[in-house]
């Protein structure tokens, strides 16, 4: 069974690569890391192939030399939910599929496609295959107005499917006010990490989370 993290969020467009990408970076300092994402949509024709933007750029950082194609091996180019994507296209995506491509030799970090309940196979979410997987989730939430509440019932969903939270980790986009990592703390055990542009300072303690884990 793989040791590892899986990378999902409250929704699309809160910053999972972002922060995997950091994780990935710290991570390999100490050990090597294999990355998954097993599947991705919105990719682009480029000489007749399907090139990735999530998955490439989390491939450029890992250290343990593998290809693009193990890396994401089903790539669609409609911007939907890989599900739709793959029916657009006219082929099959399972979950079996999935699980089978986020398998690794190493420590791996798989990344998801959109939030935790985000659809990434036929008749399947990204929360089955956290579930699939076995593997701890950090949950990535955009640090805005409504932050608590995304976080709040992602990590309850997570939770009551018998995964294992590692941290939620409030991607911090613009500088504010709202103190969200200080109310979210309030209603639950999970540990809440905010990023806040300073690499090293998340790494370290990202680092000690997952080698609680």
């Amino acid at each position: 069974m793989n040791t590892g993290i899986f990378i999902t969020g409250s929704g699309t467009d809160v910053g999972k690569t972002f922060i995997a990408k950091r994780l990935v970076k710290a991570l390999s300092e100490h050990r090597v890391v294999s990355v998954r994402k097993p599947v991705e949509s919105d990719c682009r024709l480029e000489d007749g192939e399907l090139i990735t933007k999530d998955a490439a750029a989390l491939h450029a950082l890992s250290n343990a030399n593998e290809n693009i194609d193990k890396v994401c091996p089903y790539r669609f180019s409609l911007c939907a939910s890989p599900e739709l994507a793959a029916k657009t296209d006219d082929k099959a995506l399972s979950l079996a599929q999935l699980v089978v491509a986020s398998q690794a030799p190493n420590f791996v970090l798989v990344e998801g496609a959109g939030g935790l309940y985000s659809p990434i196979a036929q008749q399947a979410l990204n929360i089955d295959l956290a579930k699939a997987l076995g593997l701890p989730l950090i949950l990535v939430v955009k640090d805005e107005l409504g932050a608590i509440n995304q976080a709040l019932l992602t990590d309850k969903a997570a939770q009551s499917a018998g995964l294992s939270v590692l941290a939620i980790v409030l991607n911090q986009f613009e500088p504010n006010a709202l103190a969200n990592d200080q109310a979210i703390v309030q209603y639950t055990d999970t540990p809440v990490v905010l990023y806040q542009d300073d690499d090293a300072q998340f790494a370290k303690r990202m680092l000690a989370l997952i080698e609680q884990g």
